[in-house]
């Protein structure tokens, strides 16, 4: 989440008119995470989210996401529900951006992760993952590997700004992932971006899964390690074996990995990160004027991707099952 496009209060009376949600009492911007504009929207009759897709999703796409979300809360996942106006669409334009107006979700995303935690973001991964399956709805990938390639190659040398050398690692890990990616593994619709802001918890226990404005259709196990990258490795790049034990644990208890997924986690934990490399080292280099945003530094990830290249097996995460 955060703010590139400020709203007037007039403005969004006007558009809360459209829906059955009451009178506004109070809003304000949410400066946490990096990709659409936020409010917390307080009514008479509750407390909202509105969100204005801002860059790497377009209208066309939002119903995807208002529907999965749907599918999701009828398979007993918690999260928000998309609100309709009172002409029964959920879509909506704001300032000339596509937007949606969602349920608040109780509770706050963990800003220290324990074991705990993840053996809970396993559990729950899996059994989104294991609902997405019959979900009708599909959508390629925006933020695959030929967009990784397109944002990396717009910073070119500048990448070198950021660490010596960057932009030709860079390059040799995508000719690398380009060239071994895997096929017929399972697939579905996933959230695809499950980082610890985006999941609420009370105690530690989930109470909501939040921003599913890159869900699309993708091979589960990558989804899986662009999960266990945020949640089970530190700022300085170093995994927690306990951390990452718990969550593929749980996850595999929750949805049984096959064969061929396990042995080819590493890979995806490589491709996981590039990903996240990517768009951060783009945005980095790119910040928007005047935006309420924190742009998160890229080299943690590249640390991360630099594990990755060193796996010699599962129990380098501290997983037992044997592919």
């Amino acid at each position: 989440m955060a703010v590139y496009t400020q709203i007037e209060e007039e403005e969004l009376k006007e558009t809360l008119a459209r829906f059955d949600v009451g009178g506004l009492v109070a809003f304000r911007g949410i400066a946490e995470g990096v990709e659409n504009t936020n409010y917390s929207v307080e009514t008479t009759k509750g407390r909202f989210i509105l969100t204005l897709v801002e860059k790497r999703a377009s209208r066309e796409e939002l119903p995807f996401y208002a529907g999965f979300m749907s599918h999701l809360r009828q398979k007993g996942i918690p999260c928000p529900a998309a609100i309709s106006q009172l002409d029964g669409e959920p879509v909506f334009t704001m300032r000339g951006k596509p937007a949606l107006l969602t349920e608040f979700i109780e509770g706050a995303w963990p800003r220290e992760i324990t074991v705990q935690h993840c053996a809970e973001i396993g559990a729950l991964l899996g059994a989104m993952h294991r609902a997405g399956r019959d979900f009708p709805m599909k959508r390629k990938n925006s933020m695959g590997l030929a967009a990784w390639k397109g944002l990396i190659h717009a910073c070119g040398d500048r990448a070198d700004e950021v660490e010596k050398g960057l932009f030709d690692f860079l390059e040799a890990e995508l000719g690398y992932l380009e060239s071994h990616w895997p096929k017929y593994l399972p697939r579905g619709a996933v959230h695809a971006d499950l980082f610890p802001d985006n999941v609420f918890f009370k105690g530690e226990k989930v109470s909501g899964v939040i921003d599913f404005y890159f869900s699309c259709t993708e091979t589960l196990a990558y989804d899986l390690m662009l999960t266990l990258n945020p949640w089970c490795f530190d700022w300085k790049g170093e995994l927690d074996i306990e951390k990452s034990r718990a969550l593929l644990e749980a996850y595999h208890g929750t949805r049984p990995l096959a064969k061929n997924e396990l042995k080819i986690l590493p890979f995806f934990g490589r491709a996981a990160a590039l990903r996240i490399v990517a768009t951060r080292l783009y945005d980095w280099l790119n910040p928007v004027e005047g935006a309420l945003v924190r742009a998160k530094d890229p080299l943690e990830h590249v640390k991360i991707l630099r594990f990755h290249q060193t796996v010699g097996s599962l129990a380098d995460y501290g997983f037992g099952a044997s592919p």
